[in-house]
């Protein structure tokens, strides 16, 4: 089982920045892609941005290419995501997740885990 705890979020003005924080625990997760997903009100849980295993490649949603950052430190099995001009449409719960297949290249489709956190709310006001 995966254990995931979100933290960072806020209400924040249009254009303002956040930077979200996920600790994850309950085994290794070096060897796993990990991503970030958001699910406003009556949608869909989307993936946003996700990370390789090993840092060095990243995927982001159209909506949010170049605003958004991710990035991960394997030694705290965490994962980051720098939230850059915000915009009222970015407001929604943001979760965290681990891929459930290790070392997986196409990022755009990872699988992430069945267990979810509480996730974190950001309410971005226009």
């Amino acid at each position: 089982q995966v254990h995931l705890v979100e933290s960072g979020g806020g209400l924040v003005q249009a254009g303002g920045s956040l930077r979200l924080s996920c600790a994850a625990s309950g085994r290794t997760f070096n060897n796993y892609a990990m991503g970030w997903f958001r699910q406003a009100p009556g949608k869909e849980r989307d993936l946003v941005a996700a990370i390789s295993w090993s840092g060095n490649n990243t995927y982001y949603a159209d909506s949010v290419k170049g605003r958004f950052t991710i990035s991960r430190d394997n030694a705290k099995n965490s994962v980051y995501l720098q939230i850059n001009s915000l915009k009222p449409e970015d407001t929604a719960v943001y979760y965290c997740n681990v891929d459930s297949i290790a070392r997986v290249t196409h990022l755009a489709t990872m699988t992430p885990t069945p267990w979810w956190g509480q996730g974190t709310q950001v309410t971005v006001s226009s």
